[in-house]
């Protein structure tokens, strides 16, 4: 699975979470609160560095209108998933 675009996998939308999943694993998850929050966020490490953090994001954006923002603490990880999106949006 080198290429997210394929579509190779599914997702399921619930209550403030989002879950990226294939037939073998979860490759990524999200969860968020009703203000957009991003209170926990995680990609499968085989998985990282394809862009799936960002289109978790979008989702969250997608579901809620308002533009996705960690919620305090966020770890160092996070703290830069959230500089590098913000700087693409600039």
């Amino acid at each position: 699975m080198n290429n997210l675009d394929n579509k190779n996998y599914d997702v399921d939308l619930g209550d403030g979470v989002v879950i990226f999943k294939n037939i073998n694993t979860t490759l990524g998850f999200v969860r968020y609160n009703i203000a957009a929050e991003v209170e926990y966020i995680f990609v499968n490490p085989l998985f990282r560095r394809k862009g799936l953090a960002k289109k978790l994001l979008e989702i969250v954006e997608e579901k809620t209108k308002i533009k996705p923002t960690p919620q305090d603490p966020v770890s160092f990880l996070g703290e830069k998933l959230f500089k590098v999106n913000k700087k693409e949006i600039n």
